[in-house]
């Protein structure tokens, strides 16, 4: 069986202890490759590093995550600008709108995430899609700029299914994480509904560990455990669920084993 976790911050310091065990789970539990997204300036380091130890398991992308924007955006965005002119990234994320905490600097993260997509487009890359409390707007920008090449993943979907339908009328996938694991958050409802092929599997670790560890740090290895909710609420197997959500991410992604 061989998963991928599209989504996982496996460079950050909360790792730093046991990040060589975390990655050995990870392997032994099917993961065959784990995509890095970044956060900012300050990521960048760690993120490659760990994708320098490990070339075979883990990738890199490259961006600016919409919580690191403020007014010095422009030059954040150079940042990220130059590292996409230096070399191949797996993606261009994480990026997107978060309006959760606080709307101070809510039209500089527009600014920033069309910015982004356009330069996927130019360097022919998906996208991968930071999205809280913003979901229509992250929509709206996506079909402004969707001219039939702009691709990627909805990351941490946990919306409805009708937003799951105009996301997937895009063209692009729902990445599903811990949070179809818990009791009351609704998205295991939602998932039901939804066409596996739609569908890719990621963890957000640290965060937003499944059950029976949620609260905890989460890790790549957890992957197992989105996979067979998925497949219990499909009704189908945990191999079908691996095979399909692999088959996917490694066709967005443009890899192979």
């Amino acid at each position: 069986m061989q998963l991928i976790d599209t989504h996982a911050h496996l460079y950050l310091e909360t790792f730093s202890a046991d990040r060589e065990a975390v990655l050995q789970r990870a392997r032994d539990n099917g993961v065959q490759k784990i995509f890095l997204p970044n956060i900012d300036g300050g990521s960048i380091a760690g993120m490659l590093a760990l994708e320098i130890a490990c070339p075979d398991l883990c990738h890199a992308m490259m961006g600016l995550h919409p919580c690191s924007v403020d007014g010095e955006v422009d030059k954040a965005l150079d940042t990220v600008h130059s590292w996409l002119q230096r070399r191949k990234f797996a993606a261009v994320g994480e990026i997107g709108l978060d309006y959760h905490w606080d709307i101070t600097w809510k039209e500089q993260q527009l600014l920033a995430f069309r910015r982004q997509a356009d330069w996927a487009l130019e360097y022919d890359l998906p996208i991968v899609i930071h999205s809280r409390n913003a979901t229509a707007d992250c929509i709206a920008v996506l079909k402004e700029k969707q001219n039939g090449k702009l691709r990627g993943i909805f990351h941490c979907f946990s919306g409805t299914a009708e937003e799951a339908q105009q996301i997937t009328d895009l063209g692009f996938l729902l990445g599903i994480g811990g949070v179809v694991t818990f009791k009351n958050a609704g998205l295991d409802k939602v998932v039901q509904q939804l066409d596996l092929r739609h569908l890719v599997l990621e963890t957000d670790a640290p965060y937003l560990a499944p059950v029976p560890y949620r609260g905890k740090r989460n890790e790549s290895s957890y992957l197992t455990l989105i996979a067979g909710k998925i497949a219990a609420l499909k009704g189908t197997t945990l191999e079908e669920v691996a095979g399909s959500t692999t088959a996917q991410a490694l066709r967005l992604f443009g890899y192979d084993f």
